[in-house]
């Protein structure tokens, strides 16, 4: 899963006295020191160590958001393409039997498991490239969110100490989420799923545990597996912006009797669910009817650009 951080560590890693490559080693002796004490083996950490220095392109990566530079409009149309429409169709029948399977366990339409492995890492094929333990001790050493990156960093030396994936394979994005459904090391140890029952919870390689895995995280975030996300959204003439936030969920009825429609004009659904309205770029931009199902999207990811495109392209993968 991915994570938007915005930092000034670049002029910290260059200027700084205190961010030195002495002050590095020192805090990998101390970091060593801690792992050990945490039961990770001293011969592991040595190991996954031996060479290792901050990356200064993860400092860049960090500074730079796609979020602050694009609207969501612009986001839309690079993340929900016709190539990923597309592929993710073709992924939905290649693997038709394994994510039923997988959707009817943990109730969630397997649309949605498909529509955030596209949006991830493009069905698989972007999964990043950056040693784990390099980024999450880059990350760790900077001093503004250091205590997380070191946790997540502990949480990684148990993955591999548990033998799910190897040093040399644990790779991931400049942020450490790992694997084809991005998942933090925490998320792993609390979420990934041992599918294919091999003895080891695969999110690199195997898709019967990527897919599991994102099922199973939607799934434990309170997914409702009889409910869609939400609908594009006609607003009326006059509508008050400020109603218009994840901070007011009202049942349908009340949009419809303040004369919100679907995007084609026709009323709202006749049925008993509360909603929020959402406008990702604001007053004059998309508007949608977002259900609680969104909001379990946005506690993979925090942001309503990803949410939404998450469930617009498990719509378009299924649209005749």
């Amino acid at each position: 899963m991915k994570f938007f951080l915005v930092v000034g560590l670049l002029t910290l890693v260059f200027v700084s006295p205190v961010m030195g490559e002495a002050n590095f080693e020192e805090w990998v002796k101390d970091f060593k020191s801690e792992a050990t004490q945490k039961g990770i083996s001293s011969s592991l950490v040595d190991q996954a160590f031996e060479g290792v220095t901050p990356i200064p392109r993860i400092i860049e990566l960090d500074r730079k958001q796609p979020e602050s530079r694009m609207t969501f409009v612009e986001y839309r149309k690079k993340i929900v393409s016709q190539i990923r429409i597309q592929r993710g169709r073709q992924m939905m029948a290649q693997h038709r039997n394994l994510l039923n399977a997988v959707g009817q366990h943990y109730g969630v339409q397997p649309r949605f498991i498909v529509a955030l492995w596209g949006i991830e890492t493009n069905y698989g094929k972007n999964t990043g490239g950056y040693s784990v333990v390099q980024a999450l001790a880059t990350l760790a050493f900077d001093g503004r969110r250091s205590q997380y990156f070191r946790t997540e960093l502990l949480n990684a030396f148990e993955i591999l100490q548990d033998q799910h994936i190897s040093l040399e394979a644990m790779k991931g994005s400049w942020a450490g989420a790992m694997g084809q459904c991005q998942f933090m090391p925490s998320s792993f140890l609390r979420l990934a799923v041992d599918h294919d029952g091999d003895g080891r919870k695969d999110i690199w390689n195997t898709p019967a545990d990527v897919f599991a895995s994102a099922a199973n995280y939607l799934s434990q975030s309170g997914w409702q597996g009889k409910q869609i996300w939400g609908r594009m959204a006609h607003l009326p003439k006059g509508f008050n912006m400020k109603q218009a936030t994840l901070k007011i969920s009202k049942p349908l009825k009340h949009w419809q009797k303040m004369g919100v429609r679907r995007s084609n004009g026709n009323d709202l659904p006749l049925v008993p669910l509360n909603a929020s309205i959402v406008l990702p770029d604001g007053k004059g931009g998309p508007a949608y009817l977002v259900y609680e199902n969104f909001r379990v999207i946005m506690k993979w990811n925090r942001s309503t650009y990803f949410a939404t495109s998450v469930g617009l392209l498990a719509d378009a993968i299924v649209r005749q």
